[in-house]
């Protein structure tokens, strides 16, 4: 069967504006995390937010595209150039239906929703921007990104929040297994606005810690909630005989496994669903625990959800059996752009031979061996990378180092 592979990487995170840039961030242990200033946070529980720094919409997003387009849509679309830039791709080069587009959603375009029914409710419907018909919709990234760059092929939307970023990864292997030779996929979310804070806040499950340097300490004694954060990833994913033959500049690594649960209903008394994504990844890759070399947790920081992934962990790989890290304790949760951000931390790991830390205020969880403080030189091979999102969806992806 043939083999998937990413060839490109495009990032636009909290804490770095770029491939190069996240990833020294990711090393160095710099955060992106701090009081959020996109909209007056002084009367909610939660305050701190990861914000990607620096962007200037109109320095990437040709004038065209400004109007109808999100915040989200706009750090979607530069993601996907520098992803194409950086793998060197030429979508005219291909077959008319030889790129598809899967990304992962959660919400939607919610900052743009939100400005046009304020424009509704405050000045009337003369005032709602036509395009509202589809800029707030939760397929936009993939709609934008497809018409933006003439590509043709088969495209979807997975709206799994956190874990979408991985199942889209998943479904893009799938269009390649099926014979296309190219899809870009990742997800790329931006919820900092009233109506993505709001829901967020009623789940109680944010960190009401107004400081960034302890706000989010998952996978330790002092977790106590998420923060969430903006950004993403958009990555190309090519059949390997296919990137070989046109000459593809690099291949970052394989995604040599797949495999996604649902958890029962609460109360149902069924095991929860992460271990057996786990297993089942690792089974598809024709891989065992013992291979791995380093996991790519979810983390949630909700104390409850990490002693459960820990556990899992722990079950799998024993105590202390692999190490662990949790590079968005540095961004925070992305959402729909948030696995998909751990995807391309892993490829960046495994073409370094390093492992970059988790930030922690606290001891880690009894049994993990959590990478944290400085990066651990440790020449990993294949990486696990987990997620969850909320509702009950697991996902995990077994990447491999290129041979």
């Amino acid at each position: 069967m043939t083999a998937t592979v990413v060839t490109g990487l495009g990032i636009t995170a909290p804490n770095g504006l770029g491939t190069e840039d996240y990833w020294k961030a990711a090393l160095t242990g710099t955060s992106g995390l701090d009081t959020v200033t996109r909209f007056d946070v002084s009367s909610y529980p939660s305050t701190v937010g990861g914000e990607v720094p620096g962007y200037v919409a109109e320095d990437h997003i040709p004038s065209r595209l400004l109007p109808q387009t999100d915040h989200m849509t706009r750090l979607a679309l530069t993601a996907t150039d520098w992803a194409i830039a950086d793998a060197g791709l030429d979508p005219e080069a291909l077959p008319e239906y030889g790129v598809g587009v899967v990304t992962s959603a959660s919400g939607g375009a919610v900052e743009f929703g939100q400005r046009e029914l304020q424009n509704l409710w405050s000045q009337g419907k003369e005032y709602v921007s036509a395009y509202q018909s589809f800029a707030w919709f939760y397929a936009v990234n993939t709609g934008q990104i497809s018409i933006r760059h003439k590509m043709r092929g088969p495209s979807g939307v997975l709206l799994t929040e956190q874990a979408g970023g991985l199942d889209a990864l998943g479904q893009a292997r799938r269009h390649i297994r099926k014979g296309c030779p190219a899809v870009v996929a990742g997800g790329v979310d931006a919820m900092l606005c009233p109506w993505g804070w709001v829901p967020q806040i009623a789940s109680g499950l944010l960190s009401t810690d107004p400081d960034p340097a302890t706000a989010y300490s998952p996978l330790s004694t002092t977790a106590q909630g998420y923060v969430p954060g903006e950004g993403g990833a958009i990555l190309i994913t090519e059949d390997a005989d296919s990137a070989r033959a046109r000459g593809a500049a690099q291949i970052y690594g394989e995604i040599a496994g797949y495999a996604a649960t649902l958890d029962a209903a609460p109360g149902s008394g069924r095991p929860k669903g992460l271990r057996r994504a786990a297993e089942n990844a690792l089974k598809d890759a024709g891989l065992t625990p013992a291979d791995v070399d380093v996991v790519f947790a979810d983390a949630s920081g909700v104390p409850a959800l990490d002693a459960e992934e820990a556990e899992t962990l722990i079950a799998l790989f024993g105590p202390g059996g692999v190490p662990v890290t949790a590079p968005k304790s540095l961004t925070g949760r992305l959402l729909a752009g948030g696995a998909s951000l751990d995807v391309a931390t892993a490829l960046l790991s495994l073409r370094d031979g390093v492992v970059p830390p988790t930030t922690v205020t606290g001891t880690p969880l009894p049994g993990l061996d959590l990478v944290v403080d400085a990066p651990r030189e440790s020449a990993p091979r294949t990486a696990l990378v987990l997620a969850r999102g909320h509702g009950g969806f697991n996902a995990a992806l077994v990447l491999r180092a290129p041979h």
